[in-house]
């Protein structure tokens, strides 16, 4: 992977959006013992912090799940299909716990429970070519995380792909096999993607703590944010980096 293009056909969607890239290097995402117990407390705490995302007793009502509900509503999606962000407020609403997944996803989705933010992340070694955000013809490659068929994109959908296929579908919803980040993932690509000014506020809050705690915890310097927008749509990755 060279670089992250916002398609000219997701601003043409969302005008005053803002897309937020990060790239780190040579993390180690395996468990030990230490890190397991302070991320099982990382969690606990973030699960907390998002309470103050949900103070209405309608759960779609809530600021953070109507906004992107309604972003939802302006592509072509998969039914049931929702943002990141809503599936772990969903589960923080029913009094659900999160256990620990691996450092790097406990870090992140930390992150997006804290700030309210969508928070994705892919192995960078995985991705072909460029790795795109933007309307699809559909018919993308694409098998879920957890599946055991292939699930094509559908002609209109927004979604992240590169040369082989899509790589999250449905903007922030669900990553594919082919990318996600495991144990082994050392070179990764966060985004955080923001549809209006507020969001981008936290979002930007949001990829710098990501910062500081891929640096704690893994002991590598990511690079400064990118913020794309629909004037400054390319992030590339540093040359010493690829």
């Amino acid at each position: 992977m060279d670089k992250v293009i916002v398609d000219q056909s997701f601003w043409e969607l969302f005008p005053d959006a803002q897309v937020n890239i990060l790239y780190a290097n040579g993390i180690d995402n395996h468990d030990t013992d230490k890190n397991l117990a302070e991320r099982r407390e990382m969690l606990a705490n973030a699960t907390k912090e998002a309470g103050k995302f949900l103070t209405n007793e309608t759960f779609r009502l809530n600021s953070v799940v109507d906004q992107w509900r309604k972003a939802y509503q302006q592509f072509k999606k998969k039914k049931g299909s929702r943002a990141s962000i809503e599936a772990l407020l969903k589960r923080v609403n029913q009094g659900r716990t999160f256990d620990p997944i691996d450092p790097m996803v406990d870090i992140y989705n930390s992150i997006s429970m804290t700030y309210g933010v969508p928070v994705g992340m892919e192995d960078r070694d995985k991705i072909k070519g460029a790795m795109h955000l933007g309307q699809v013809d559909g018919g993308q490659a694409f098998r879920p995380v957890g599946a055991d068929e292939d699930e094509p994109t559908l002609p209109g959908e927004v979604c992240y792909y590169d040369d082989e296929g899509a790589v999250c579908r449905c903007l922030n919803w669900r990553d594919a096999q082919r990318t996600m980040l495991t144990a082994d993932s050392q070179n990764v690509v966060a985004v955080i993607e923001s549809v209006n000014a507020a969001q981008a506020v936290r979002a930007d809050e949001a990829m710098e703590e990501l910062r500081k705690l891929i640096n704690q915890y893994f002991g590598v310097e990511p690079t400064l944010v990118y913020h794309l927008t629909k004037d400054n749509p390319v992030a590339e990755v540093p040359v010493d980096m690829q």
